[in-house]
């Protein structure tokens, strides 16, 4: 193919995607690309997916079920590092001070 056909062909693929981050399900390759991953990428890199036979532009559906995964990803994700930080102290029971029991005018029991 013609260096400038090529990149001709980019141009004219990327002004048709009106995302600036379009989603974009993979197809079978030669070597070795696996068929239906969805991710998202910039426009001239769709376009060059697309133009090269490796990509196609998902559908709305794709895309919605694409952005939930990735929701749902970054809430287990923030769980486990909320889970990563809790702290614990254990405390000897010879540490604990009995509470000191107050009077109802205010007063703490054993002053005078």
């Amino acid at each position: 193919m013609d260096v400038k056909q090529y990149y001709r062909k980019i141009a004219e693929v990327e002004a048709t995607i009106t995302d600036a981050y379009p989603a974009v399900v993979s197809l079978h390759t030669e070597d070795g690309g696996k068929a239906g991953i969805i991710c998202e990428v910039s426009r001239p890199v769709a376009a060059k997916m697309i133009v090269e036979n490796r990509a196609v532009l998902a559908t709305a559906a794709e895309k919605e079920q694409y952005l939930e995964q990735q929701v749902l990803a970054r809430k287990i994700a923030e769980k486990a590092e909320l889970a990563r930080r809790v702290q614990v102290a254990i405390i000897a029971e010879s540490d604990l001070k009995p509470p000191v029991p107050v009077k109802n005018d205010g007063s703490v029991s054993g002053d005078k």
